[in-house]
């Protein structure tokens, strides 16, 4: 197991890899509450029910989804990076296709599907995996910091501390909401912890903060430790009967519109992603991502699988740095993450301690590790600077990790021919080029 993993190469031990793989379920495990939240569209009341998913089904695909992705990508690609049906996509699902379009959902389900399995072509003809290593060094860097900025974001909005503000767009929370200062408490204990380098500190200041929760009341004690699964039926296969039963409804404009969206931000979330989580590893080799081929296949794949079982697109999760940041570094660590979600299936209720105050402080220091690229990347060029500087900003600022690598590839042809250094420029760059402004002109 050990050899398979590559333990010595990679300088880590199996307690590292259990951490690590703990410590990124525990912080992506929100979504097995989240995602049936939102396919379901529970906050929209008076819907009928045959526009809702069920929850408890969804439930199970999304558990399901998760291990399967988590465990290929471990197995296959031997990365330390999970997976599980991503947040955006869902929103996008739920709100936009299936009630605002009116988009069945299990039409939109097979819009996801068929994103999978163009995902797998794309894969196997290595176009994928071409197009991530024609990405200068320069622009990785600047995602994996705007990627830090971004879940630092939302790590402050989860735990109350930034909050809506008529006036200014954003603002100061009320920090003397318990639930604010279970986060600050937690944000703290973390920073004590990594400070003093304790092996493991992101997922301990996790059990601190959920005990300290309890505690004072902040967070309920389950009900019970075991509960039933629900049952998978309702959704189970669901993507494939609008082309056997409705095929009108799968080719039509809605729906190309539906799937295009669907590749684009699950492309360069997840290149991103893999990007962020492979340079904070120490895992890139030359500015390009070892079995990247692999890593994209595990992505592809959990997403047809996922679609299949009645979830949206399943996608690699930036929580996996958390994971890193506890010391995974092989793909041990995601098989260990993909066997929590499948204990999850029986141990529901436990999960309700995992709550954002919880979550909150391992996103902010997360963000913290990752925004250290930003060292890396040459600012005293201004041709550089400028790509690099709008694609780290623009990803928290327009809520949007797709809209921030767009941002930046845009300006970077332009700003790199500008000063007389176009052979520089990867063809494929040119190509990004123009399918970023498109994606500008008729999908924002």
């Amino acid at each position: 197991m050990k050899k398979f993993f590559q333990f010595d190469q990679l300088g880590t031990t199996y307690s590292r890899e259990f951490i690590g793989g703990l410590t990124t379920f525990l912080s992506m495990a929100y979504i097995l509450v989240v995602n049936p939240i939102t396919l379901s569209l529970q906050s929209v009341p008076d819907l009928p029910d045959s526009m809702r998913m069920d929850y408890g089904a969804v439930f199970v695909a999304t558990a399901l989804a998760a291990a399967i992705g988590s465990l290929i990508m471990g197995l296959i690609a031997k990365y330390p990076i999970a997976l599980a049906p991503g947040m955006g996509l869902n929103a996008f699902f739920a709100y936009t296709v299936v009630l605002t379009m009116g988009i069945t959902w299990q039409a939109a389900l097979t819009g996801v599907l068929i994103s999978g399995l163009i995902f797998i072509v794309l894969t196997l003809t290595g176009l994928r995996e071409k197009i991530i290593n024609s990405i200068p060094a320069e622009l990785k860097f600047a995602v994996g910091a705007g990627i830090g900025l971004f879940i630092t974001f939302v790590g402050f909005q989860n735990a109350g501390i930034i909050t809506n503000n008529d006036a200014t767009l954003v603002g100061l929370g009320d920090l003397t909401n318990g639930n604010t200062l279970l986060a600050v408490f937690g944000i703290v204990i973390t920073v004590i912890l990594m400070t003093r380098g304790t092996k493991g500190g992101i997922f301990f200041g996790m059990v601190a903060t959920a005990i300290v929760g309890m505690i004072f009341g902040l967070i309920e004690l389950p009900n019970q430790v075991v509960g039933a699964i629900p049952s998978l039926e309702p959704t189970f296969g669901a993507a494939l009967d609008p082309l056997f039963n409705d095929i009108s409804s799968v080719f039509t404009i809605q729906m190309l519109v539906v799937v295009l969206t669907f590749l684009f931000v699950d492309f360069f979330d997840t290149a991103g992603t893999l990007v962020a989580v492979a340079n904070q590893a120490n895992l890139m080799k030359d500015n390009k991502l070892p079995r990247a081929g692999k890593a994209l296949f595990a992505d592809s794949c959990a997403t047809v699988v996922g679609a299949v079982l009645g979830t949206s697109t399943t996608t690699s999760y930036i929580e996996s740095s958390a994971g890193v940041a506890a010391g995974a570094r092989s793909g041990f660590a995601s098989v260990v993450t993909a066997g929590f979600f499948l204990l999850s299936l029986f141990f529901f209720p436990l999960l309700e301690v995992i709550t954002s105050p919880v979550t909150a402080p391992a996103l902010i220091i997360v963000g913290v590790l990752m925004v250290s690229a930003i060292g890396k990347i040459d600012w005293n060029k201004f041709e550089i600077a400028v790509p690099a500087f709008l694609t780290v900003i623009a990803m928290p600022l327009t809520y949007s990790i797709a809209t921030g690598i767009a941002v930046g590839f845009i300006f970077y042809p332009i700003t790199m021919l500008m000063k007389g250094r176009g052979k520089e420029i990867h063809p494929i760059m040119y190509l990004l080029f123009a399918i970023f402004v498109l994606y500008f002109i008729f999908l924002v």
